[in-house]
């Protein structure tokens, strides 16, 4: 049997994935070339988060993923993942279209961070008014 592969790439705020799953695999994810418990550490949520598309379409222990993923934080970065995935399997099989987009896993999150406006604290918070 040869092994496929299917590339995607998924974004979440400014973390961009760039994701391989391999088919007859394990299931083994592999991030920036460490194990998925090194790099996300004791975050179960995380793991959960990531592993959802593949729950969705029951093909946990199907593919072999390997992640290069860059930017935004730790959160933002599973949710690229997660996005990653779900294109991937949208290219491994056209049947997981219908369970994926009614999930909302194929929609990439369109919330980012809003600039710091000159004259206030933040994006939106202003400097405390005095009256007098």
């Amino acid at each position: 049997m040869t092994k496929k592969e299917y590339t995607a790439t998924g974004r979440r705020k400014c973390a961009i994935a760039r994701v391989r799953l391999v088919s007859g695999g394990k299931g083994k994810l592999i991030v920036n070339n460490r194990t998925s418990k090194e790099y996300f550490g004791n975050l179960p949520a995380l793991e959960m988060r990531i592993f959802q598309p593949l729950v969705l379409t029951k093909r946990e222990g199907d593919f072999d993923i390997r992640v290069k993923v860059v930017g935004g934080g730790i959160s933002a970065q599973a949710g690229a993942i997660k996005h990653g995935i779900s294109r991937a399997l949208l290219l491994a099989s056209d049947e997981n279209k219908a369970i994926l987009r009614s999930e909302g896993h194929l929609t990439r999150d369109p919330r980012v961070k809003e600039r710091k406006k000159y004259g206030q604290k933040r994006a939106r918070k202003r400097f405390q008014f005095s009256k007098r």
